[in-house]
């Protein structure tokens, strides 16, 4: 049997580290979140020489061992609990041949923990081109490690760190060098306290507020030694940091050479424009409409053929296997609602494929430092805007794009605003609503239909900034709200990470999101297809003695039975019970039934309808006439009036209607509280609305 090892991806943010994972594990890698939180959990399997494998854990980016975040907090959690299961045998600190200087204090750190490490030097193909050459050998007899000069992009180096990583043992674990020397009476009292501990060890546990496992505080009854004051600790840390920024100096004075004059830098004339207060925000907006226009359309091909497969799969399985329950399971319950899982697939990958893109050339960052000033307001951060924005595709790959704001609070806050915005499952409602009730005509060349959509955008992305607003002000959740982002090099897309960030989002989605929505799905049709009683049980005899004297068609018949059978299921009795709750509102029964089974999914509303009213066409004009020509039972005249049209448009713009986002949310917190407020709160808010708009236009 071979042995495997643990190994800990430890680096600053940018400098590479995510490529270096995916350098080492390929596909063998697999992302969760951490138990209890809600941090984004790597780990992925390596191959190493002799039939050993490392199990490498990627750690959330950290500039020092310093915790100011929950990312951060993870690392040293680690780090400093050798019960843990994933506690590394050996750890690899990546950092960039440009930012050396700022991520050896990361590195010195560790060391400072006894943990055998490999300092990896990445971007090594741009030594060249930046004027920078190193002394290896030097270096690696002043940091006391072994150095793997790597890069990713020509994919140079990594078999020399596989084996730098298969000869752990030999790496030493001496510190660089003795933080104990910015206070030594100080650290001589902790060491006699606690003989038997790591001297680094203590004294992060003394200056940092994580929890560190019951095994720890067993072992360390910090309590009775914070014989210091929080300002005094506050100041050793600092001397700390000096001390440490000395040694790297010192030794980067001859380990490291910049020819200055060789260096070529165009990022300054870049960030210039890309960060102006007007051209900023312009190329941005442009570059997203791109964006959006490309998502539409390229995704739609895939998700037209994925429709139009399941649907041919679905009338394949009744008409192949033996008529029963078991094959109206299959065909009407499993196969849509895979369908329904599978349909979001193109939208997903090319919504994280443009994300990756602006991500690894480096421009996200700067897109992030132009929103924070006006997101900032709200209580949002300026990554909050990626999500806000994509979420006009679809709010699911939207929640999963908050995954990069580090504060709890403001990734919390995007996550429950998020699902206000438009996104494309909302259109074949909203098309079919407006044709019926928004009449033709122009308004400065502009269409009052087209106005009315634009319109339906906007108050969409109002509401979710207004939200925001209120959210920051409730919520009493400890977050950071200082900003720091780093401006990194721009640099080409790697492909192979570009394409392994696509698969592994889109993986988490299917087999995350997925089960919830298979379940629901199965439910859905199990209510629509089983009703209790006689009058759903004898719905052909019913219909087939009322429309005796009737020359109706097979397919009109069928069409009748089916509408019938429909009325007097468990959904449909449900429509008849919420009857007189949504009659206020303007809605019928039928549109009851059509809001209850939209759950699944919004655009199921008009399907919902079209088998409601006996339309055996899909042709929307159809569905449309039929529309049309509903009688309101109690007030007469059109149904689908401009009262009742604006209600239901309103209640579309701004309910929770759509089991898919709830799963995801789900997923993404953790938790059913905060889908189940989310759920409640918005269809609250979308009813009072819906039924103030019908109120008063009526």
């Amino acid at each position: 049997m071979s042995k495997q090892i643990n190994v800990a991806l430890i680096g600053n943010p940018n400098t590479g580290k995510t490529s270096v994972f995916n350098a080492l594990t390929g596909l063998n890698q697999k992302v969760g979140n951490y138990p209890g939180i809600t941090v984004e959990k790597k780990e992925g399997i390596c191959k190493l020489p002799r039939g050993v494998k490392a199990h490498i854990i990627d750690l959330p980016g950290t500039y020092s061992l310093n915790a100011s975040s929950l990312d951060e907090n993870v690392v040293i959690e680690l780090l400093l609990n050798k019960n843990d299961k994933d506690y590394p045998d050996v750890a690899i600190v990546v950092s960039d041949v440009e930012n050396l200087k700022r991520n050896l204090l990361l590195f010195t750190q560790i060391k400072d923990l006894e943990i055998p490490c490999i300092l990896v030097i990445n971007m090594a193909d741009r030594m060249r081109y930046k004027g920078i050459s190193l002394d290896i050998d030097y270096l690696e007899t002043q940091l006391e490690t072994k150095i793997a000069l790597i890069s990713t992009r020509k994919n140079q180096g990594i078999e020399n760190l596989k084996q730098l990583i298969s000869n752990y043992k030999d790496l030493s674990v001496e510190a660089c060098l003795h933080a104990s020397e910015i206070d030594p009476e100080y650290f001589d009292r902790l060491r006699k306290a606690f003989p038997n501990q790591l001297l680094y060890k203590l004294w992060l546990v003394i200056t940092q507020d994580v929890n560190f496992g019951k095994t720890n505080r067993k072992e360390i009854d910090i309590a009775s030694f914070k014989t210091k004051s929080e300002s005094d600790l506050k100041r050793l840390q600092q001397k700390e940091t000096i001390k440490r920024y000395q040694f790297i100096n010192n030794v980067l004075k001859k380990g490291q050479t910049i020819d200055v004059t060789q260096a070529k830098d165009l990022r300054s004339k870049f960030d210039r424009v890309l960060t102006h207060k007007v051209w900023g925000y312009l190329i941005f907006g442009l570059i997203l409409l791109t964006i959006f226009q490309a998502i539409y359309d390229w995704s739609s091909v895939p998700m037209d053929l994925i429709d139009s497969a399941f649907a041919s799969l679905s009338e394949w399985t009744k008409n192949t296997l033996p008529s029963g329950a078991f094959t109206n399971l299959i065909a009407e319950g499993i196969i849509p609602g895979l369908g329904g899982i599978v349909i979001f697939i193109p939208q997903i990958a090319f919504l994280f494929l443009f994300i990756a893109v602006l991500e690894e050339s480096g421009y996200m960052s700067r897109v992030v430092f132009l929103m924070d000033r006006i997101m900032r307001r709200f209580g949002l951060s300026g990554k909050s805007v990626v999500p806000l924005i994509s979420g006009t595709a679809c709010a699911i790959p939207a929640i999963m794009a908050t995954r990069n704001i580090e504060s709890w609070k403001e990734r919390l806050i995007t996550i429950l605003v998020t699902p206000f915005t438009t996104c494309s499952a909302r259109l074949p409602v909203y098309l079919i609503i407006i044709s019926l009730v928004i009449p033709e005509g122009r308004f400065i060349g502009l269409s009052y239909q087209a106005l009315t959509l634009m319109l339906l955008y906007l108050i969409g992305f109002s509401a979710a900034i207004v939200s925001a607003y209120i959210l920051n002000k409730i919520l009493k959740i400890k977050s950071k709200t200082f900003f720091v982002v780093e401006m990194p090099n721009y640099k080409l897309p790697l492909i192979k990470n570009v394409m392994l960030t696509v698969i592994e989002k889109t993986k988490s989605f299917i087999f995350g999101a997925g089960k919830i929505i298979l379940a629901i799905s199965i439910v859905l049709w199990f209510l629509a297809s089983y009703g209790p009683g006689n009058d759903f049980n004898n719905a052909e005899e019913i219909i087939k003695t009322e429309y005796a004297t009737q020359n109706l068609s097979e397919d009109e018949l069928h069409q009748k039975i089916a509408s019938y059978k429909l009325e007097h299921s468990f959904i449909g009795i449900t429509g008849r019970a919420i009857e007189p709750v949504i009659r206020p509102l303007g809605y019928d029964w039928k549109i009851g039934i059509a809001i209850v089974s939209s759950f699944a999914a919004r655009e199921v509303f008009v399907g919902t309808l079209a088998t409601i009213y006996s339309v055996g066409s899909d042709e929307e004009e159809t569905i449309k006439n039929r529309m049309a020509g509903e009688v309101n039972p109690i007030l007469g005249g059109p149904l689908f009036n401009f009262a009742s049209g604006i209600s239901l448009l309103l209640f579309y713009a701004f309910a929770m209607q759509c089991m898919s986002t709830l799963a995801i949310v789900k997923r993404e917190t953790n938790t059913w509280k905060w889908p189940m407020l989310q759920l409640i709160i918005m269809s609250a808010f979308a009813y009072i609305v819906a039924l103030i708009a019908y109120q008063l236009l009526k």
